[in-house]
């Protein structure tokens, strides 16, 4: 296993297949079943270059959705806590 590459973290990666948060024309947008390496202590997530590559190919020609999930925001009074 490799170490985490956060300074000070003492986690060590290991593979785990993730649902992948990016932002596309704005709007959030999750990708699943992806295959990455994470670390068990502070969550630090690595993508292998076929991975990212794939990723980026899927984004370019998303064609339709699997699944719509709900979005909600944050109450502007909590963000100001």
């Amino acid at each position: 296993m490799k170490h985490c590459s956060i300074h000070g973290c003492p986690g060590e990666y290991f593979k785990q297949v993730i649902n992948h948060l990016v932002t596309m024309s704005g709007k959030p947008v999750i990708i699943e079943n992806v295959p990455a390496e994470v670390c068990q202590v502070c969550g630090d997530t690595l993508l292998d270059i076929e991975t990212a590559e794939a990723i980026e190919g899927l984004l370019a020609n998303p064609g339709q959705p699997v699944h719509t999930v709900p979005a909600y925001a944050m109450p502007e009074k909590a963000m100001a806590a």
